[in-house]
């Protein structure tokens, strides 16, 4: 079963999403230095859907697996961070296509800023201030969602 997500999914209007059973990722923020919350950004290799932009580790769900199940598994793949080293808070759905397509983003917090080991998905990892993250060129489906997951993280 493992992979079996992997494939693209159309909607009638051509857009197009990737994950057969939908896709999830990882919002994981930990306290920073001076007392700020920071979040763990990728900045999405340029070869990739979306390329160049900065967005959340994730990926394809499986038919198997839940949305945090899929987004603890993309996040260990994309940035070697294991399951283990974090607490997930909330999971929510911040895209739903006409197709029936959803994304999930999976909420989880870490004790402190993590060691990340990025892999080809990735032209960087990097923690990132909270008030700092508008200020990056945002893949358009997390800036659409950032207003909403910027709440979560206050609740």
């Amino acid at each position: 079963m493992r992979g079996d997500g992997d494939g693209w999914v159309f909607d009638p209007d051509g857009s197009r999403y990737w994950g057969l059973h939908g896709a999830a990722g990882l919002l994981l923020y930990a306290p920073m230095g001076d007392g700020s919350r920071g979040v763990l950004l990728q900045h999405r290799a340029a070869w990739s859907h979306q390329g160049g932009t900065w967005g959340i580790p994730g990926g394809a769900r499986d038919s198997h697996e839940t949305p945090e199940d899929t987004a603890l598994r993309e996040a260990d793949e994309e940035t070697g961070i294991s399951s283990e080293e974090v607490q997930v808070r909330a999971a929510v759905e911040t895209h739903r296509a006409v197709s029936g397509w959803t994304y999930h983003t999976v909420i989880a917090e870490a004790d402190d800023l993590l060691d990340t080991v990025a892999n080809n998905e990735s032209a960087e990892l990097r923690w990132v201030p909270e008030h700092q993250v508008d200020d990056l060129p945002l893949h358009p489906a997390f800036a659409k969602a950032w207003p909403t997951l910027r709440d979560h993280l206050d609740r």
